[in-house]
């Protein structure tokens, strides 16, 4: 998919400065752009809608919107641009935790809307990289551990010797087509049942 291609929901209540950034966009060559005026309801606007990015811009952002848009941003797992007229300290810390991928105080100027646009989209796939390659880490270690187990309970109940224990657990994992790690889990848990 060409960066072109991308489907830009925007989200502000301010029709002028909606009109900037869609004209920033269409300058940019984004033709897949759809406008919304209002906040409320925007969940399942985006649900059916599935855009690729989001926009959202807020002239005097109160605390109680701002809630409602971090809630919303937290769930929908996408690169979000954000653009502020005044902000504090409090609310940058609190849209970076709610997943905003670049958040920009006073700076809405039609020919800043792409490298905006294009740094949240970059940040966000960095971002989703690091969380993923975290989570494959993570299961990786739980897999290594579950074999550990397994291994030592063979190595006691069969008298096996550690490397027994092992090429056992990769024959069967062979035999079934399994994962080492399945098979693993099953002496786990069948032990646990026997003993």
């Amino acid at each position: 998919m060409s960066h072109l291609d991308l489907t830009i929901l925007v989200i502000d209540e301010n029709a002028v400065r909606a009109a900037i950034i869609e004209e920033g966009l269409h300058e940019a060559g984004h033709r897949h752009v759809t406008i919304v005026h209002e906040v409320m309801g925007i969940a399942r606007l985006i649900e059916t809608l599935a855009p690729d990015v989001i926009i959202i811009d807020i002239e005097n952002p109160n605390r109680d919107m701002m809630e409602h848009l971090f809630q919303l941003t937290r769930s929908v797992s996408r690169p979000i641009a954000m653009f502020v007229d005044r902000s504090d300290t409090a609310a940058i810390e609190a849209a970076v935790d709610a997943g905003v991928s670049a958040y920009v105080v006073d700076g809405l100027k039609k020919e800043r809307v792409k490298p905006i646009l294009d740094m949240a989209v970059s940040r966000f796939n960095a971002f989703s990289r690091l969380q993923r390659e975290l989570a494959d880490a993570r299961s990786a270690l739980e897999e290594r551990k579950i074999i550990e187990r397994a291994k030592g309970i063979l190595m006691k109940m069969r008298g096996l010797s550690e490397d027994q224990a092992f090429t056992l657990l990769r024959q069967t994992a062979m035999n079934e087509k399994k994962k080492m790690s399945e098979i693993a889990q099953s002496v786990v848990t069948a032990a646990g049942l026997l003993m």
